[in-house]
């Protein structure tokens, strides 16, 4: 078993949040104490593990010692013997589990998410296979008793969608799906098809931490404002005034659009809200690529241009080629059941993370 890494700076960050906790104005700000007070729950809890390891250590050399002392009493020295097995054992779960508490948390995790959904090759059937992944992350957010809020669509004739954007609201949302960003391929028989063949669609899938706006400063200079009057089907209210936004980010070349709401002020708040998160997201990515060169393969890559999953009808298979995961539950993960395929790629990520600690300098 190797040696942990070097523990002297969690210990450090400990004494700090101590410091900070007993500050008067510590609960001033709510949020920040909260996040705060579980960096220093688990960081406790870190201290606590390592302190059993470091006494195991030395309750297992004792031992070792005991049972190579043919000279000492024959009975202690085979108690010795005995215990070493389960001193091992212990080691090994310990170990692992202070492991996973040193990995450095995704400062995002937390945080409420913003998914886009776009049809890509395939035409009406890449269109209807996008409003099949909306309704599985519909799904799968209300199994998790998570919110959903429409932001902005563009259906499509066929009834799927072009695009669509939408915001989850919940505990550890973006934890859990930020491994779904990438292209998505549908293999099966269109409704359109009339001689039974297959065919490959594809739509991709952004996943965007939901930013606030001290995470992303948004120069209103650097902003092209234009209304217009929304689309929609005859006689709704929604398309009898100027209430459709888009807002161009001029730096990045982004292009945010909303019309959902009949409210241009709401239309505005949620395009600027989609605009931040977009730029929030580029920076993430800017930081994984460098964190990305110490890596074997990238779980979490965020790579919109990344094939990521099959889903193959005919088979009720679905695949997952990061991982090499395959399961033949499509009809569950589908209707949103996607515990397992999430929790796979939540733990092979969490295993790169781990090798690439391990390569730390160790304690000393």
């Amino acid at each position: 078993m190797p040696a942990l890494p070097d523990i002297r700076a969690f210990a450090q960050r400990l004494e700090r949040l101590d410091a900070q906790m007993a500050s008067p104005d510590f609960f001033s700000d709510a949020r920040r104490a909260a996040t705060l007070s579980r960096e220093h729950q688990m960081l406790s809890r870190l201290m606590e593990l390592h302190g059993q390891f470091v006494r195991l250590e030395k309750d297992l050399s004792e031992n070792r010692g005991l049972a190579r002392d043919e000279a000492g009493d024959a009975e202690l020295r085979a108690l010795a013997q005995s215990e070493i097995p389960e001193i091992e054992a212990r080691l090994e779960q310990l170990y692992r589990e202070i492991l996973v508490l040193m990995v450095p948390p995704d400062p995002s995790d937390s945080r409420n998410t913003i998914m886009e959904i776009r049809a890509g090759t395939g035409g009406d059937e890449a269109s209807l296979f996008a409003g099949d992944l909306l309704r599985m992350y519909t799904r799968y957010a209300e199994r998790q008793g998570w919110r959903v809020e429409r932001m902005s669509a563009s259906e499509s004739e066929a009834g799927g969608f072009k695009e669509v954007a939408f915001l989850i609201t919940g505990e550890d949302v973006y934890k859990r799906l930020k491994f779904e960003s990438g292209v998505h391929r549908v293999q099966r028989v269109p409704v359109t098809e009339a001689s039974g063949r297959i065919h490959t669609s594809a739509a991709t899938v952004a996943v965007l931490p939901e930013a606030e706006e001290v995470d992303v400063h948004i120069d209103p200079a650097e902003l092209e404002i234009t209304v217009a009057r929304a689309s929609g089907p005859g006689g709704q209210g929604v398309n009898t005034t100027d209430s459709a936004v888009q807002i161009l980010h001029k730096p990045t070349g982004m292009i945010v659009k909303c019309a959902d709401e009949r409210s241009q002020l709401k239309n505005k708040a949620k395009a600027l809200t989609v605009l931040r998160s977009r730029l929030l997201e580029r920076r993430e990515q800017e930081e994984r690529q460098k964190y990305a060169a110490h890596r074997k393969s990238q779980v979490g890559s965020g790579d919109r241009s990344e094939r990521i999953r099959t889903y193959n009808f005919p088979q009720g298979r679905l695949t997952d080629h990061r991982i090499n995961l395959t399961l033949y539950s499509l009809e569950d993960a589908v209707d949103g059941d996607l515990d397992p395929v999430l929790d796979a790629l939540g733990d092979a990520d969490m295993k790169e993370r781990i090798e690439a600690l391990t390569r730390q300098p160790t304690s000393a």
